[in-house]
């Protein structure tokens, strides 16, 4: 049996550009891998059997590991199957990718585990196909992310940071946040643009954060979150994607270790981790 974690993401900016035809949203966003992650084993199998411990977690074609698989096989054409085990840790309902982590880890293990050879960028072709945000996670990193995720474009240079998540005791559903942002009718925030350019004129990029759909969500928990996490230290605090979990960007690992004992009574999940 293989093992690759799956690596949860933060969103720095978050920029709805436009609505397509078929409802799906276009965005520009800058993603940010962070260290904490969930553990995905795969072995050879007949049929494509998906195992997890959390209740939550769909074990049909809702799951993105399902899904993934099933495309895996198709576009190679390889008559197999595989067994995947799930070890979740990444909270669902959070803005923190934790599906399409683990679907991205299925694709790269299942490209390991029958030898295919397949490229990264045809691993992206394949997690384009799967979810918005599969692509990003096969390489993981910084990257802007432009579309609907499947156009990246690494970015170097970002100084690591220690990050403390914090999720309240509700979840968002991705549709929710979007169907808020519709129904707001608000213009975007254009942040990624103002981050990059602070990242190219030396300025700290960190003082750029944004993200559209906080802003159209307005919700008075998520606000107080990271009211509460810039008062502990955190240099930026926001939400990360739809949500509803909020971060914070913390130079100093003794202010983060400070803010998770101050916060970790009041909030169901409270973690810190690291950009990776």
């Amino acid at each position: 049996m293989l093992t690759k974690p799956a690596y949860a993401k933060i969103n720095l900016t978050l920029d709805i550009t436009s609505k397509r035809a078929d409802g799906y949203h276009t965005l520009e966003t800058v993603m940010q891998s962070v260290s904490l992650c969930d553990i995905i084993h795969a072995e050879k199998a007949e049929g494509i059997i998906l195992e997890c411990r959390d209740p939550k977690i769909p074990l049909d074609e809702k799951n993105t590991c399902h899904r993934a698989a099933g495309l895996f096989f198709k576009r190679t054409g390889i008559l197999g199957g595989v067994r995947i085990v799930i070890e979740k840790n990444i909270p669902s309902e959070a803005g923190l990718g934790g599906g399409s982590s683990d679907a991205a880890a299925t694709l790269l293990l299942l490209n390991e585990l029958y030898d295919a050879r397949l490229s990264y960028y045809d691993l992206e072709e394949i997690a384009a196909l799967t979810g918005a945000d599969v692509p990003f996670c096969i390489r993981g990193g910084a990257a802007v992310c432009r579309g609907i995720g499947e156009k990246m474009t690494g970015i170097g240079g970002l100084e690591k940071r220690h990050v403390l998540l914090v999720k309240p005791g509700f979840g968002i559903s991705t549709p929710e946040a979007y169907a808020a942002f519709d129904k707001k009718g608000a213009e975007s925030l254009s942040g990624t643009k103002k981050f990059l350019s602070a990242l190219e004129g030396g300025e700290n990029p960190y003082l750029y954060l944004s993200n559209d759909l906080e802003a159209a969500i307005e919700n008075t928990d998520i606000a107080k979150i990271r009211m509460e996490l810039s008062e502990l230290g955190a240099e930026a605090a926001q939400m990360t994607g739809s949500g509803s979990c909020v971060f914070g960007l913390f130079e100093d690992l003794e202010r983060a270790l400070r803010a998770q004992t101050l916060m970790r009574d009041s909030y169901p999940f409270c973690e810190l981790c690291e950009t990776i």
